[in-house]
């Protein structure tokens, strides 16, 4: 079977306000294989109409609710056929009012000489490709819904470690890039130095990506700025990956002391773009060896996420034991 191409995440310039065709068809190239049937010469800025939601930007031709980017497969194209070359033209210009959007053409469509002339009229792009039109609409949806999905930046590191993005926090000069840079020489990867950009594709998950200007780069003191995969290999970086656990460095001496952190650690929760993400508080202090601490931290938060609590086990074994010796 053919590997699916992979869809690459927006770029930080890439956002609903300079979204042009030009950028998207290029973005797209190598996922679509499509060409240009018509590509207005000046920058064509993509605007989602008004009153249409942001999570679904790609629909099928329609005059009655214009799509930001339309698509016409077979069934459309069928249907367009059987109308007569008025009623055709008329819905055309209805479903490209003002020239905003996108239109694609999709399971290898001849391009009407109509619409063509109205998208050139109006400065429509129309993009061609061989696709079928489910698999096309599948693929731009992925896209757009990233590009349109709120973003924020954060200050930190965010590395994947054991398949899993975890972002290092704390304050400046705590040592995040040292921990970092320790956990890279181990064998996990760096996404992000700095100002790691967090995108909320849906209501639950949170995804990381690297600014182009930042990629492959992480800053240490002492050491200056090291680019990351001239020294470690392509193995050493990843684009992105799904934010799970926030763990944030913290002097000992400033650290209060919790008797319950005895058991569960000094775990809470920090919500980003609205999403809740566990926050693990890890003590800094001489002579510990973090990088452990943070694969360990790891392993234990996806035991936990599979739904097994050592604390909660420990508890359950006293309170056997204390049940027995009662009776």
């Amino acid at each position: 079977m053919p590997k699916t191409p992979v869809i690459p995440p927006p770029l930080l310039d890439e956002t609903p306000s300079s979204l042009t065709a030009g950028h998207l068809y290029e973005a797209l190239r190598g996922a679509l294989h499509w060409r240009a049937v018509c590509l207005p010469d000046s920058p064509c800025i993509l605007r989602m109409p008004s009153g249409m939601t942001t999570s679904h930007p790609v629909g099928y031709l329609n005059p009655i609710r214009p799509g930001f980017v339309q698509i016409i497969g077979e069934v459309e194209h069928a249907h367009l056929m059987a109308l007569s070359p008025e009623a055709r033209l008329e819905m055309f210009r209805e479903a490209l009012p003002g020239g905003n959007g996108l239109l694609v053409l999709a399971d290898d469509i001849e391009p009407p000489e109509a619409l063509v002339d109205i998208c050139r009229h109006f400065a429509v792009p129309v993009f061609r490709t061989a696709l079928p039109a489910s698999e096309t609409e599948q693929r731009l949806s992925h896209y757009l819904e990233a590009i349109f999905a709120e973003r924020t930046s954060v200050h930190g590191v965010f590395l994947e470690v054991h398949g899993t993005g975890v972002l290092l926090t704390g304050e400046s000069g705590v040592g995040k890039s040292e921990l970092a840079l320790e956990l890279i020489s181990r064998g996990h990867r760096l996404i992000a130095d700095d100002a790691p950009l967090f995108s909320r594709d849906d209501p639950y998950t949170l995804e990381g990506y690297c600014p182009p200007l930042l990629q492959d780069f992480l800053e240490v003191r002492g050491l200056g700025v090291l680019d990351i995969r001239r020294m470690y290999g392509d193995n050493a970086v990843k684009t992105s990956k799904l934010l799970r656990l926030i763990v944030h460095l913290v002097p000992q001496e400033q650290l209060e002391l919790d008797p319950d952190a005895r058991l569960e650690g000094h775990e809470t929760q920090r919500v980003i773009l609205g999403v809740g993400v566990p926050e693990l508080r890890l003590p800094v202090a001489p002579g510990r060896n973090l990088a452990v601490m943070v694969e360990v931290a790891v392993r234990n938060h996806n035991l936990k996420r599979a739904g097994y609590n050592s604390a909660s086990e420990l508890s359950a074994r006293l309170g056997s034991v204390l049940e027995g010796n009662t009776r």
